[in-house]
């Protein structure tokens, strides 16, 4: 073989496994950042080199990282989705993982002063809590959520909760179903803070079961949520203190959410939390290493 044809196989061109990338291979890049435990500030530094960089983090990265921080729950998530592809793209459910979006005054829900997003240690995110913002008649779908973010406003306002969540297959699930079906118009001022997608209001949509505010320890109408077209969800709260008296628990509620939906489909809860934090994996939760400052590429 010639020097010439040796130099045209080595060319990027000719890597197999390097798209359009310009990387011989890419495989190095996973085993550098899987020694590293997937530090996902260094990540963000990386797709931010170069818009080939960027491509990779893109199409490869991002999804590894999730797999390695969140396995099962990513398992679930993924398990139907064509070709293992998730609404919104893999950079966006990272960034769910990590990021609380703040929160604004909305017409259902007033806040005396914004609270700023940030970026977040630890996370635990849970399909028995995703299950208590589902109606009766939506409850075949999977839904994880995270447990409120808190935000203190002051001495004279209850605490503000900041939560967020994934469906698994949103597109084929009853909730979207239940939301084209009875028509509830998108919102014109808000949008997904994760992916950029529209998002539809569940409380102007009446699909707040009273189970959610049970859940988040708030009282009826002290909350609302948004859900987006690919599935991310979005929501606030009043955290108000509970008495022993007062936590009355998941039980079944009565509310009218999708009661025009004939098809009375069931699933069981598995009661299986998920975790994001500092720290090891275990097998009951799932764990986030997140050491070093916030990184704002992540974060906007």
């Amino acid at each position: 073989m010639s020097a010439n044809q040796r130099l045209r196989l080595n060319s990027p061109g000719h890597a197999s496994d390097s798209g359009e990338s310009g990387i011989l291979n890419e495989r190095i890049l996973v085993l550098i950042f899987e020694s590293i435990k997937w530090d996902i500030h260094v990540l963000c530094a990386a797709s931010a080199v170069n818009r080939k960089l960027r491509a990779v983090a893109t199409r490869l990265l991002w999804r590894e990282l999730c797999v390695y921080r969140a396995p099962r729950m990513v398992a679930a998530l993924a398990t139907g989705a064509p070709n293992g592809r998730l609404g919104g793209g893999w950079h966006a459910l990272a960034k769910l993982m990590f990021f609380c979006c703040g929160c604004e005054s909305t017409r259902h829900f007033r806040v005396s002063r914004p609270s700023p997003g940030h970026f977040v240690k630890e996370s635990r995110f849970s399909k028995t809590s995703g299950r208590s913002f589902l109606t009766k008649k939506c409850r075949g779908d999977l839904l994880y959520v995270s447990d409120p973010c808190e935000h203190p406003m002051g001495e004279r306002e209850d605490d503000l909760g900041i939560y967020r969540g994934v469906f698994r297959g949103f597109m084929r699930s009853k909730t979207r179903a239940c939301l084209i079906r009875r028509q509830v118009e998108l919102e014109e001022r808000v949008c997904c803070p994760y992916c950029g997608a529209r998002v539809w209001s569940m409380t102007a949509a009446r699909l707040v079961p009273k189970s959610a505010s049970r859940r988040l320890g708030t009282h009826d109408g002290g909350l609302e949520y948004f859900v987006c077209l690919n599935g991310h969800l979005h929501g606030t709260c009043w955290l108000v203190p509970l008495s022993s008296d007062e936590d009355g628990g998941d039980a079944e509620d009565g509310d009218e959410g999708c009661s025009d939906d004939a098809d009375d489909g069931s699933c069981r809860s598995e009661c299986d939390d998920r975790t994001v934090t500092d720290g090891s994996m275990s097998s009951i939760s799932e764990e986030i290493a997140a050491d070093g400052p916030p990184d704002q590429s992540l974060c906007t």
